[in-house]
């Protein structure tokens, strides 16, 4: 009986090693890919602008930082002006060019803009972005090379991200930075919990919940000691101005629940003001455009749809090309002036006087 017992044992120990190990290599894999490089797209593939539409207009300086052994490319723009310094941190699976319309924005009113790509993005180094807690780390580097310039010395220093920067706007109040105001917009509070989203979302509810601790994991051995960083303790941590806005009616992030705004009854910093966007384009990326570039943008995508339906395989890039030539890249690409302003007021009521 004691040698049945035993075997009975060492067979579940040995499935439960295979078990954990088989785990352990299937959440490498999915993390790799999740977490893979991102890459600017050819501009004659999309509709949206891309420096090169504005390198005649706005100059810019470019410079390189370190975060985590790899250089990051970092880029001034306004550097005419003499206002504010507004630091910018972009989502995953793009760079910071995809908001030059935002960002501009900011420029053409007197402030400094600072932006960069992030690790394993576009013009900077990395075999990929790591995970969700790497925006913070690259953003407390770029802070850090800030103010390292001479060039900024008593010059008040504003941040802002989107999505996963919208995470580290928020987090980065745990570090010791002069930051005058933050705004967050699209931003999880939690990582690891957004990495349960993601889970659930690509497997199903219960194969998602069995992922977990395979998620956990991962988070842990990739960032160690910054592993359990958080925008809610980040923000109680701090009386920095925070400003959190999230669209309604975004699925990526939802903003009731994992999202910033959802964890708003969690945060104590007395400065926070919590914000939604709501209406039919009150989504994850759509709220930071105008309703005018998303009608135009919908009304345009039905008519690519029907094309589309023309090419099983996939639409080929010159026929695409091809239509993109068409569209009115001056209504796609305009900004959500109204989130913009009010973002913008938000930070000059908290300047230093």
């Amino acid at each position: 009986m004691k040698k049945a017992y035993k075997r009975i044992l060492a067979g579940v120990s040995a499935l439960a090693v295979l078990t954990v190990a088989g785990g352990s290599i299937a959440t490498a894999v999915i993390m790799q890919k999740r977490f893979n490089r991102a890459a600017y797209p050819d501009r004659k593939l999309s509709a949206y602008y891309l420096y090169e539409d504005f390198a005649g207009r706005y100059p810019r300086e470019n410079v390189q930082f370190t975060s985590g052994g790899n250089n990051l490319q970092g880029y001034f723009y306004g550097m005419e002006n003499d206002g504010p310094l507004l630091v910018f941190a972009h989502g995953i699976g793009t760079g910071h060019e995809s908001y030059l319309n935002q960002l501009l924005w900011f420029v053409d009113r007197g402030w400094r803009v600072f932006a960069y790509d992030a690790t394993g993005t576009c013009t900077s180094e990395g075999k990929g972005t790591k995970g969700l807690v790497q925006s913070v780390l690259d953003l407390d580097k770029a802070l850090t090379f800030i103010e390292q310039d001479s060039r900024f010395s008593g010059v008040p220093v504003c941040v802002m991200g989107h999505s996963w920067g919208g995470y580290a706007a928020a987090a980065i109040l745990e570090y010791d930075h002069k930051i005058a105001a933050s705004a967050s917009i699209s931003g999880y509070a939690y990582p690891v919990e957004m990495l349960d989203k993601g889970a659930e979302d690509m497997l199903g509810s219960v194969l998602g919940t069995l992922f977990h601790p395979f998620a956990w994991g991962y988070n842990q051995i990739v960032f160690g000691k910054d592993a359990g960083r958080n925008a809610v303790d980040a923000a109680n941590s701090s009386t920095t101005p925070l400003y959190v806005t999230h669209g309604e009616l975004d699925e990526l992030i939802p903003y009731d629940s994992v999202g910033i705004y959802g964890h708003r009854g969690e945060i104590t910093n007395p400065n926070a003001e919590f914000h939604t966007v709501s209406g039919k384009y009150a989504g994850h990326t759509k709220l930071i455009y105008s309703d005018a570039s998303n009608d135009y943008a919908a009304e345009f995508n039905e008519g690519y749809a029907k094309i589309a339906e023309q090419y099983p395989d996939g639409v080929p890039d010159d026929v695409r090309a091809a239509e993109l030539a068409k569209a009115d890249t001056g209504i796609v690409n305009q900004p959500n002036e109204a989130l913009l302003s009010e973002i913008e007021t938000f930070f000059l009521k908290h300047l230093p006087s």
